[in-house]
């Protein structure tokens, strides 16, 4: 679905090359500064590295905007417009590359996402009453709305810049199960994520990155050992086994 042949910007992401199957999800891990946001952009197509990135088979540089907001969603760290506009008039741009779209599949779809994210009580709002935890979710909302298998077939990949961001416990659970359905569903899914052991549950690979040089890329109980996270991360670290699952703590 995804390859990604050594990308590569300045210092901050050395040359990295690594793919990505269809409904898979790959969690970029690290310290700040590592270079996961920078992967991610890289993977976006809006920013110009070296290297080259293939999604289904074809170059995103032979893709122009319209294209590739067809196949692929990404969610930056932060963004917000300075302009007023209502959470639901928000979420309909998120599927305006999607111009085939019955409009009354839009409008339940757009229930639907909302529901799994427990926003749907903010659809007459305006985005600048939201709070950080509602407008995250808005944006999450928009961003999977974009390749809803529901809307349109041509929905590839979502990428996610740290996504849990001002989630709370419960949201952050709901952000997971979601992402796991759209898994299920063949979308693609990399994102870059300071929760370990959300990674060591929820990803099929992970790659831990580190001065922007890549350290372990592989299945997350093989590479996130001990060892290599408190190299990476310069910390004591303690693995233990709670109902049949591992779990990391941190000194």
């Amino acid at each position: 679905m995804l390859r990604a042949d050594n990308i590569a910007l300045n210092t901050r992401l050395l040359p990295l090359s690594f793919s990505v199957r269809r409904g898979e999800i790959v969690h970029f891990i690290g310290p700040n500064g590592s270079g996961k946001s920078t992967a991610i952009q890289c993977l976006s197509g809006l920013f110009h590295s070296a290297g080259q990135v293939e999604l289904a088979g074809e170059a995103l540089t032979s893709m122009d905007l319209h294209d590739m907001a067809r196949y692929r969603s990404y969610l930056s760290q932060q963004d917000k417009p300075s302009f007023a506009v209502g959470v639901y008039q928000y979420l309909q741009l998120s599927v305006s590359a999607i111009p085939e779209a019955d409009p009354e599949n839009v409008h339940r779809a757009i229930l639907e996402i909302c529901q799994r994210l427990s926003i749907e009580n903010k659809l007459a709002r305006h985005i600048q009453q939201l709070s950080g935890g509602e407008w995250q979710r808005v944006r999450l909302a928009a961003a999977c709305l974009q390749i809803w298998p529901g809307l349109h077939s041509e929905g590839r990949l979502l990428l996610l810049d740290e996504p849990a961001t001002a989630l709370d416990i419960g949201q952050e659970a709901a952000l997971y199960r979601l992402l796991a359905e759209l898994s299920e569903q063949g979308i693609a899914v990399v994102m870059a994520n300071h929760d370990l052991n959300r990674a060591l549950r929820h990803a099929d690979s992970v790659i831990i990155l580190k001065n922007g040089s890549c350290v372990g890329k592989g299945r997350p109980e093989e590479v996130m050992t001990v060892e290599c996270l408190e190299q990476t991360f310069e910390t004591t670290v303690e693995q233990v086994h709670l109902q049949g699952q591992i779990g990391l703590f941190f000194g």
